[in-house]
């Protein structure tokens, strides 16, 4: 749509002729392209994206939600990760820092975690788009919870205990058993949350308290707390490359974004084994 005081565009379509293809993507040629790289029906995905990275979308987010769906069919089942980093102990945070003052006002005033209404953060628009899916499901865990639409949704997402965010109780851990895929898509493995699997499964992982405002049937919050295992990605890159070398993944565009599908499973036990030799014991 053009202003018509201004003359200037004020939609993102507007923006095609500044971009570097052909034919805009939709729906039927993201279909063919994920199908492509190996997702078919029934299949239980993981995704991790930059919608950026796709370029231009007929229907932006909504059309590559709905195209994985049509892949995926009736049978499979979409995985997002939805997680609430902000909802955790002020007294951990550093980028920014907040004053020490601050640190009980924000544990007794946060509104508190809900499944239902509470928006991730940095996960991307694309895992808020099926979050907010019709029919979505989420865990209920107030620091990393995920969201799935599919037939195994509930699977996916029950029984995900606060003191084992990404372990085996995990909706990581329901998809590793359900045999499922990652999907990387414009993004590398530095985001690549199931490798933090992989650190759950160590013999003796470093562990340390955790907190998080939850919100309570009854409209109130509460400030819970428990302990967990210290998750640590900054070798991610690294372990990621050197699955990579060791076992097929698969390689292809999706849109304009270079995507990467594996199975889940074999990435988890190649983690647990790359991590026991590379890091150092604790």
């Amino acid at each position: 749509m053009v202003d018509g005081f201004s003359g200037q565009c004020r939609h993102a379509f507007c923006m095609v002729g500044e971009m570097d293809q052909s034919v805009p993507h939709t729906m039927q040629s993201l279909r063919a392209d994920l199908g492509a790289l190996g997702v078919t029906a029934g299949d239980v995905v993981v995704l991790h994206s930059s919608a950026r990275s796709l370029g231009f979308v007929v229907g932006d987010t909504q059309a590559l939600v709905q195209a994985l769906l049509d892949v995926l069919g009736p049978r499979g089942t979409l995985v997002v990760p939805t997680h609430t980093p902000h909802n955790s102990d002020p007294a951990d945070w550093q980028n920014p820092p907040v004053p020490q003052e601050w640190w009980p006002v924000i544990r007794e005033q946060a509104p508190g975690f809900d499944p239902g209404c509470t928006p991730s953060r940095w996960m991307g628009v694309v895992a808020e788009t099926v979050r907010t899916w019709p029919g979505a499901m989420r865990s209920v865990h107030p620091q990393v919870s995920f969201a799935a639409i599919g037939a195994r949704a509930a699977e996916v997402t029950g029984g995900h205990r606060y003191d084992d965010a990404l372990g085996d109780s995990s909706p990581l851990g329901a998809v590793y058993r359900l045999d499922g895929k990652v999907l990387l898509l414009g993004c590398g493995h530095s985001s690549n949350t199931s490798l933090h699997l992989a650190e759950w499964r160590q013999q003796a992982p470093p562990r340390g308290p955790r907190g998080s405002s939850v919100r309570q049937p009854d409209g109130t919050s509460q400030w819970v707390t428990w302990i967990d295992v210290i998750e640590d990605e900054s070798d991610f890159p690294d372990l990621g490359a050197a699955f990579e070398t060791a076992v097929r993944v698969s390689v292809g565009q999706v849109g304009d974004a270079t995507a990467r599908l594996m199975s889940q499973r074999a990435l988890v036990d190649f983690a647990t084994a790359w991590i026991a030799e590379h890091r150092p014991a604790v």
